[in-house]
């Protein structure tokens, strides 16, 4: 997990933060398939992904 100790989260927080990874792996994986880009954060910066590098994004996990 970035930069979050699970085990400091209560079982509520955990089944929430792991709804919003898959919501959020959901819209990009419908962004790569419609051929459109994602902004996110990579290494203290904001990046464009889009293409093969957003597929990466996608299955790496």
């Amino acid at each position: 997990m970035n930069n979050l100790e699970t085990n400091s989260l209560l079982p509520e927080a955990l089944q929430h933060l792991e709804g919003l990874r898959q919501a959020v792996r959901k819209a990009l994986i419908r962004k790569w398939k419609l051929g459109q880009y994602a902004v996110v954060w990579e290494d203290g910066k904001v990046v464009k992904k889009s293409g093969d590098e957003l597929k990466k994004l996608i299955f790496k996990e």
